[in-house]
């Protein structure tokens, strides 16, 4: 790649920052005032964090890369630099009192971007390795887009009267499908990506790419919808111990989990909650819910959630043996091939985008709704934690947080690439993930 060309990319890079910075407070305008110091989410840290996480983030990123960035607010870098995600039980503490001063968080996030500013184009001008400036504006693009993503999730619980609602594309029609499954052959999956000097990114975890061989078996052609899971909660699968692992029973016991968290039932009648207000149930969404909802309705459906390389060769593999880029071909994301990219706020009818299907006929693959495999989120061969981030990865390999693939129609464009990997703990009902079976 040649200096001129190599330049344009990296500039392309930065201007990828800037437009992820227009996303993230796009999405953190929708809040009122008044709303700021809010927990929607008992396991999260409230609003008001993330208003100043994504800056410190990048400033502690960048910080050892760009001379003479040097931290101005040394205590609220070390205040916005984590978040947490606790899977013992245990909640957070602080009070509203315990938080900076709105104003006071907004100056901070500003100085913070005009200080990177200053010093990001230059230092893209100069000779670099893959692992200085450039590569770290990648890091910093993905992280702060995955936010976009995940407080979402958040703004999701926020009360419909703290929030300005925003308009979106009207939803596409339902089309007329019955659930059944399509068969997939036996062939190879190409999980993770190969480093090279390209200058294409991914996380630590997508290294190193490794072909694993999947055994022929069938796979829902949708995403189990509402309609399917109001099935299994109506049966009873709620108070049936079989159905639950020990530890998910204990967490469904203490928890008083009666159904999915993004239903509201009042008297007889389930309602979903959107993102700015409440609808009846509707049938042909895909239902969204926690690892451990998904285990025990596969469970009750005598069937599995598929592995990660089920996943994969289901969504990428075609029947000469050869594999796609995406589900439907090489061309990229756009939005006629899926819910994703910001296009929507709430979930649209399953097998809506039939361009979007894979060469097996599996819709939704990318989009509408991440999906839950029974893997257990672990290294690949060959995994090296970041030297700049040890712990993106690192400190989630712990056995208890499993692998989702595929989207949400929050998931920004960059991350559909079919390396990227999503993980969350399996009690945790508020992601934008839904799942589909297999049987063997």
């Amino acid at each position: 790649m040649g200096n001129s060309t190599l330049g344009t990319a990296r500039r392309s890079v930065l201007r990828e920052l800037w437009e992820a910075r227009a996303q993230s407070d796009r999405l953190l305008d929708i809040v009122r005032p008044e709303a700021i110091y809010e927990r929607p989410i008992a396991e999260r840290h409230r609003i008001i964090f993330y208003l100043g996480h994504l800056e410190a983030f990048d400033l502690n990123l960048f910080a050892p890369a760009l001379a003479g960035l040097k931290p101005f607010a040394p205590e609220l870098d070390k205040l916005f630099a984590f978040g947490i995600d606790p899977v013992d039980g245990g909640l957070p503490h602080d009070q509203p009192k315990d938080w900076p001063a709105h104003k006071e968080v907004l100056r901070y996030r500003q100085t913070v971007r005009d200080s990177l500013d200053e010093r990001l184009a230059p230092a893209l001008e100069r000779p670099e390795d893959r692992q200085t400036p450039s590569q770290l504006l990648h890091v910093a693009v993905e992280h702060r887009l995955m936010h976009a993503e995940t407080l979402a999730y958040m703004l999701h619980r926020l009360p419909i009267n703290l929030k300005c609602a925003r308009q979106a594309p009207p939803t596409p029609r339902a089309p007329q499908i019955r659930p059944r499954m399509v068969e997939i052959p036996a062939g190879a999956a190409t999980l993770g990506v190969q480093r090279s000097d390209d200058g294409a990114f991914g996380w630590d975890n997508e290294f190193d790419e490794h072909r694993v061989s999947v055994p022929a078996f069938r796979i829902d052609a949708s995403m189990v919808t509402n309609r399917q899971y109001l099935r299994f909660v109506a049966e009873g699968g709620y108070s049936e111990p079989a159905f639950w692992s020990d530890a998910d029973w204990q967490w469904l016991q203490s928890s008083g989990t009666l159904h999915p968290a993004f239903w509201v039932r009042r008297e007889n009648q389930f309602f979903f909650r959107t993102m700015f207000d409440e609808v009846p149930l509707p049938a042909e969404w895909p239902v969204y819910v926690s690892h451990a909802e998904a285990l025990a309705y596969s469970r009750w459906a005598r069937k599995e959630l598929p592995s990660e390389a089920e996943w994969h060769r289901a969504a990428y593999g075609t029947h000469n043996g050869g594999e796609r880029i995406y589900p439907w071909g090489d061309e990229p994301p756009t939005a006629g091939f899926g819910n994703f990219d910001f296009q929507y706020w709430d979930p649209t009818p399953v097998a809506a985008f039939p361009a979007g299907n894979s060469a097996f006929g599996a819709s939704d693959l990318l989009g509408n709704g991440w999906e839950w495999t029974r893997t257990v989120f672990a290294p690949f061969d060959g995994f090296e934690p970041f030297p700049f981030y040890p712990g993106y990865s690192a400190n989630f390999f712990d056995g208890q947080h499993y692998v989702m693939k595929g989207g949400s129609s929050r998931t920004a464009a960059c991350m559909l690439r079919r390396s990227f990997r999503n993980w969350f703990q399996p009690h945790y009902p508020y992601a934008y993930a839904g799942f589909r079976c297999v049987e063997h």
